[in-house]
């Protein structure tokens, strides 16, 4: 562990940043922070500090509150790493030697809501809406953790952490996962806290440890996807020992909990840019433990050769998808598309001729999907929808220049149901060709399907396809009760309305009746699954 007297400290810095921004504004780009510590690195330390205290009265009152009864508090962690890049948001994490109970006891007079859901790790959460310093603007409200000095660890063979409490504030920050994340202010004399250089790892942009990656990653082994993510969050680049720390601690990613690895995996699907954190958990093998279909792609040649490999291909699909999404990022979208083609490897032959075909992938990688997503522990919800859209992505494939009939597109729109919507971005995401005629082709083709849905949609209110008799029709006209029958004649007339369109209700009791005078002659038939229509194109997938 570091000497806790090399840290560096500045008490009560100048607020007032100098000629090129104002208090309370982001700090310098990072061309201007380069410039070293005792220059653009101090005034961006300086803004930050002004930001908080300026913007978020909160932090000095918390410091003030606990000061008075005798405890130390500081701002800690991601706030302070956030709050020098200019993107301090509502929520604020601190730190303190105070234990729990106490903490407790402290915030519940003060705080809008308190929690303590994580108490038994020593953090308690709170609620707090309070107007800026300055009375200009309204009121905000933050969500609030404070968590007592730390030291936690994984036993050998647990998937739970151990936690320890400390006593001083250099203790806490040796724990934390990164340099740039062990950064502290400490409250209310405003005192910047970097034991570690956490300030010039930050003008650098790359992600180091307190101590060793190898110390640090046998503490949690979750931080190892932690470097990923934040390499895709932040833009960082992640140290050479730490990488190669990564890659031969690997292995330990295991007795990590399923739900806490979901949960990292989610923060850097979601993230802006997460390809390259995908390709750092794919080199150091971590993606072999936690998604091993993803660096099990790498071996698979693209069939046209457009890419290094489907592996590849995947990742301009996924970026694709992110600049289609409109509004907040869509997870369930960025799973489908990193996942939509996991049924290569199991699926791929060589034909004749030098060839690969991969069909029905579509089908096997859906499997494949289910299986993993729910090893990861996602909701039922989730498992079915990504599913559903890897099962469908090659569906559009059949549809050429419009050779579809209404019927087919009728079916294509039931079979999507509510996920149609990103069904159409990832089936425009997984268009990856370099022939400009080809892509502009398949665009021209898939608005022609898009356009002809909106056109059935006014015509024949296609979001909610269903048969022209309901089923106390369908008993009150044949004279039967509920059961199987019932089930068999709304399959077939639904399958009538899929062919035809609205035929009303007069044409359908009439077919109705003669399906059901042929049936009673020819005994019972199976029932109707419904003919769907589908496609294998090796030109995209």
């Amino acid at each position: 562990m570091p000497n806790s007297d090399d840290h560096t400290t500045q008490q009560n810095p100048p607020v007032a940043p100098g000629p090129e921004a104002a208090p309370g504004s982001a700090p310098a780009p990072a061309a201007d922070r380069a410039e070293g510590p005792e220059g653009a690195l101090s005034r961006a330390q300086s803004r930050a500090i002004g930001e908080i205290l300026s913007v978020y009265p909160v932090a000095a009152e918390l410091g003030h509150r606990f000061q008075q009864a005798g405890h130390r508090l500081a701002l800690v962690g991601g706030s302070v790493r956030d709050a020098l890049l200019g993107r301090l948001g509502n929520d604020l994490d601190f730190t303190t030697d105070a234990r729990p109970e106490q903490i407790l006891a402290l915030i519940k007079p003060w705080a809008d809501a308190v929690w303590d859901v994580g108490i038994a790790f020593g953090t308690v959460g709170a609620q707090k809406k309070v107007r800026p310093a300055d009375g200009d603007g309204p009121a905000r409200s933050f969500q609030i953790e404070i968590t007592t000095y730390r030291s936690e660890a994984y036993d050998r063979e647990s998937r739970k952490p151990e936690v320890s409490y400390g006593d001083s504030i250099e203790e806490d920050l040796v724990r934390r996962d990164f340099t740039v994340n062990a950064m502290a202010l400490a409250l209310p004399e405003v005192e910047f806290v970097d034991p570690h250089h956490g300030l010039d790892d930050l003008a650098a942009g790359v992600l180091r440890t307190p101590g060793t990656p190898e110390a640090s990653f046998s503490d949690d082994p979750l931080r190892m996807m932690r470097a990923a993510r934040f390499a895709s969050q932040l833009g960082f680049t992640v140290a050479p020992e730490v990488v190669r720390a990564m890659t031969e601690m690997s292995d330990r990613l295991r007795i990590v909990s399923a739900e806490r690895v979901q949960a990292e995996l989610n923060k850097l699907l979601l993230s802006d840019s997460p390809r390259e954190g995908l390709r750092l958990l794919v080199d150091t093998g971590l993606a072999d433990l936690i998604l091993p279909e993803l660096p099990g792609l790498r071996l698979e040649r693209d069939e046209h050769h457009r890419h290094k490999d489907v592996y590849e291909h995947t990742l301009t699909v996924l970026e694709q998808a992110i600049e289609l999404e409109q509004g907040e990022p869509d997870l369930v979208l960025r799973l489908a598309a990193l996942l939509h083609d996991i049924g290569k490897p199991k699926t791929r032959r060589f034909e004749p001729g030098g060839g690969v075909s991969f069909h029905h992938h579509e089908v096997v990688g859906a499997k494949m999907t289910r299986k993993r997503l729910r090893e990861l522990k996602y909701s039922n919800e989730i498992v079915a929808d990504v599913s559903r859209l890897v099962e469908l992505h090659l569906r559009f494939h059949g549809y050429g220049t419009g050779e579809w009939t209404d019927s087919a597109v009728r079916r294509y729109v039931r079979d999507a149901g509510p996920l149609l919507e990103r069904l159409h971005l990832l089936t425009r995401s997984d268009c990856t060709t370099r022939n400009k005629k080809k892509a502009q082709a398949l665009s021209r083709s898939y608005d022609s399907l898009e356009e002809r849905i909106e056109r059935l949609k006014e015509q024949e209110e296609l979001d909610a396809i269903r048969p022209d008799l309901d089923g106390n029709q369908i008993m009150e006209i044949l004279g039967v009760g509920p059961g199987r029958e019932v089930g068999e004649a709304y399959r077939h007339l639904l399958e009538l309305r899929l062919e035809n369109g609205p035929m009303g209700e007069e044409a359908a009791t009439a077919a109705l009746r003669d399906w059901w005078a042929g049936r009673q002659a020819s005994g019972p038939e199976a029932p109707v699954s419904g003919d769907s229509v589908s496609g294998d194109s090796p030109s995209e997938g």
